[in-house]
């Protein structure tokens, strides 16, 4: 099955989407995708051309990106937080035919207005694709912020990501439910378990514009919403806010992004009565490794194996091991990253493991626990923050000698960033600007929101900044 085939698992006059008070049923969610699809190709796109996708969770963003992948074209979705400077790498490293977008982004790229994308004249008829094109070709490029610098765009085929959905039937999702859509899109995580999968049951998606609290709240009661997927730090917000019979109608709660705490799985369970389903994953693998099934959730635990994959969990010397390193391997596991073959081979062996950087363990009753991060990465209300590519952006400024960007708990976003610098001798940094400066060249939630001058920023014997020495020094003041 390719990707846009999945709007075929509805039934045509059931209710596929709804969207500020759109409703699309499946077939008009079919017919939508035609336009879209007889559209991108009067423009001259075929297979293998790049789509940029900038833009706000909506229909017009499935009918897009459905009608992309119906080309044989790759989708880019990117995230709309990001600043002009990264979002026009991402298109220039995907070299994208142009992008459709929700506003208007300052970029040499042909920009169309994805809102009214569908209404723009047309009499072209798009041909079907080849018959030799297949489920291990493109669908997506993930792009991923890199640990060295600029990001790296994880290519996921139509095989991996139709896989890593019917792996999610563990949620017990059918076509009767009603799924919110609250997470970006763009994010992998919502995009495979609150979207692909909602459609692939036949069942509603039931689309959130921007997160407002109280209004989510409000459509999760008056909408009747029965699947809830979202983040830790929303969990944390709609328990202090809603009422026990708001979630009346909900039978399915499952939070992923980062590490969920015990407090607030209490605090939800005792207040309405459900437990919360963990997962785990990554960009590449589509993204679940790992994903509790409806009815058997365990606190603190990400789920079991998935139907159609491996693991291994091995030591430094690549020994098997009850606890360490997190290797994976099977359909959801990404084509390799775009035009970066040697960050390929890093992260996926000869054997096809792919090796994820995370330390993990099994209980006795095969309930997978990530105990580590061997990665630096900060995960702050769900959103990947990589330290040494903020740090690249914080040695740009004026006056820094040396800089370490460390992850620091948060009651609320789980993480944040902490930014500790040494001022060259004889200049001084003013860390207000410093902050202006990093909001003007990063996405705001990669912005540190702590800063520290240090007088010294210590090292290890063999030269390397110490971040375990400067966190310890900062949790002992």
């Amino acid at each position: 099955m390719l990707v846009h085939e999945i709007l075929n698992q509805g039934h045509g006059s059931d209710i596929a989407i709804v969207d500020e008070g759109r409703r699309f049923t499946y077939a008009d969610f079919a017919q939508n995708v035609k336009i879209f699809r007889n559209r991108l190709y009067a423009l001259g796109v075929r297979e293998g051309d790049r789509i940029g996708i900038f833009s706000r969770n909506s229909a017009e963003f499935v009918f897009a990106y459905f009608a992309t992948a119906s080309l044989g074209a790759i989708n880019v979705p990117i995230n709309f937080q990001l600043s002009a400077r990264e979002t026009n790498y991402i298109l220039e490293n995907s070299e994208v035919k142009f992008v459709l977008t929700y506003e208007k982004l300052d970029t040499n790229f042909t920009q169309y207005d994805i809102a009214t994308f569908g209404e723009m004249p047309c009499d072209v008829t798009a041909p079907e694709l080849p018959a030799d094109f297949d489920e291990n070709s493109p669908c997506v490029i993930i792009y991923t912020s890199g640990t060295t610098g600029n990001p790296k765009g994880a290519v996921l085929s139509h095989r991996n990501l139709v896989h890593n959905t019917r792996q999610c039937s563990v949620f017990k999702c059918h076509r009767e439910c009603k799924v919110l859509c609250v997470l970006p899109m763009y994010h992998c995580f919502e995009w495979t378990c609150a979207v692909l999968n909602t459609f692939y049951r036949g069942a509603e998606a039931h689309v959130v514009r921007v997160f407002k609290p109280k209004e989510v709240v409000d459509m999760i009661r008056e909408h009747g919403i029965t699947d809830v997927i979202i983040v830790p730090s929303i969990f944390k917000l709609i328990t202090a806010l809603a009422k026990p019979e708001d979630f009346k109608t909900v039978r399915f709660a499952m939070s992923g992004g980062t590490t969920l705490p015990d407090k607030i799985i209490q605090e939800f369970t005792d207040k309405f009565g459900l437990p919360i389903a963990e997962g785990y994953g990554l960009s590449e693998a589509s993204p679940c490794v790992f994903l509790t099934t409806h009815g058997e959730e365990r606190a603190g635990s990400c789920g079991k194996i998935l139907d159609g994959e491996e693991i291994r969990i091995v030591d430094p010397d690549g020994n098997d091991a009850p606890i360490g390193e997190l290797l994976v391997r099977g359909g959801q596991v990404m084509l390799g990253y775009w035009k970066n073959p040697q960050a390929t081979v890093e992260a996926i062996d000869r054997d096809g493991w792919l090796h994820t950087g995370d330390v993990a363990k099994f209980d006795a009753d095969g309930y997978a626990y990530i105990v580590n991060r061997i990665k630096e990465m900060i995960i702050s209300m769900g959103e990947n923050i990589y330290p040494r590519e903020v740090e690249e952006v914080v040695y740009d400024f004026p006056g820094i000698k040396d800089a370490a960007v460390i992850g620091v708990e948060d009651k609320l976003r789980g993480q944040v960033g902490a930014c500790f610098y040494e001022v060259r001798e004889g200049e001084k940094v003013d860390p207000r600007e410093l902050k202006k400066f990093l909001q003007k060249n990063l996405a705001l939630y990669k912005v540190p929101r702590e800063f520290h001058e240090l007088a010294e920023i210590p090292r290890t014997s063999t030269g390397k900044i110490s971040k375990r020495q400067i966190l310890e020094d900062f949790l002992k003041a």
